[in-house]
This record gives C-alpha cells, sequence and structure tokens, in this order.
C-alpha cells in the first residue's frame, strides 16, 4: 500500500526543507534530473578546504525526492566531500535492501519503506547526486584561456 510508504516523518520531512534557493556565490553547482518522473533537483555548495560551507537546493520533486533533499540540507554544513559521496552510496545501497546509512545523515532511514517502489529511487537519490557532483564540479580547476 503506497500510503504507507507517505510516513509522517517522510511528510515532515518534505515540508522543512532548508537552504531552499541559489547561492550568489557557489564553487560548483549541479543539476539532477529523474527521467522517470521528471523530478529535478539542483545543488549549489561554497567549499571551504574540503568542507561545504554553504549550500543552497532547489528542489522540484515528490515528497520522497523533497524528504532526502531535506537530509541532505539539514546535515551539509560541515561535511566533508568524503562524508557526501559516503552518503549517497548508502542511501543507494540502502535501497537496494542494505541498512540505513550512519552518522551524518542517518536521518535517510526515514526513506527506509521505499526500497519496496524501485520507479521512487531515482527521485530519492537526486540530491545526494547532485551534492557529490555539485562538490567535484567545486574541486576541478577551470580552464583558462
Amino acid at each position: 500500500m503506497k500510503d504507507a510508504l507517505y510516513s509522517s516523518g517522510i511528510l515532515r520531512l518534505a515540508a522543512e526543507i532548508p537552504h531552499i534557493g541559489r547561492l550568489a556565490r557557489a564553487d560548483g553547482s549541479a543539476r539532477r534530473v529523474s527521467r522517470l518522473c521528471g523530478s529535478a533537483v539542483e545543488v549549489d555548495v561554497r567549499l571551504e578546504k574540503d568542507r561545504i560551507a554553504e549550500i543552497g537546493l532547489e528542489v522540484k520533486a515528490c515528497a520522497l525526492g523533497q524528504a532526502s533533499a531535506s537530509v541532505l540540507g539539514a546535515n551539509a554544513i560541515g561535511a566533508s566531500i568524503d562524508e557526501i559521496r559516503e552518503a549517497r552510496e548508502a542511501l543507494a545501497a540502502m535501497l537496494k535492501g542494505g541498512p540505513a546509512p550512519q552518522g551524518r545523515f542517518a536521518a535517510l532511514s526515514e526513506l527506509d519503506a521505499a526500497r519496496e517502489y524501485p520507479a521512487r529511487h531515482a527521485s530519492i537519490r537526486l540530491a545526494f547526486e547532485a551534492a557529490a557532483e555539485a562538490c567535484e564540479t567545486a574541486l576541478t580547476p577551470t580552464a583558462t584561456g
């Protein structure tokens, strides 16, 4: 039953996404779109050394994608790039039947029930995929003529 998928925890997270809006001065940005459902997440980051100092989120997604973006937004400030990558991988593994992520992004466990709905997985992964890509972009030196 899909109603069980949209728990009060999921709906609370979806309603409380922090750091909404683009950053005026971002070191890296990335946009990810789910081909299946059309959900889209854009992430801007400003880094200090290898940690996220600021994050901006633009989220046009279902409640599950919004909930995932909410967990990212609430916990990304101060996270290392490796923590973002590890959370991205742990979230994907959880959706395939593995354990819920631990540590800074443990609130992703709210999305555990979604493992039974593979069509929703891409939307759930968007925010963390975009955040990891934005961090990579921030680390990549730009070529100038």
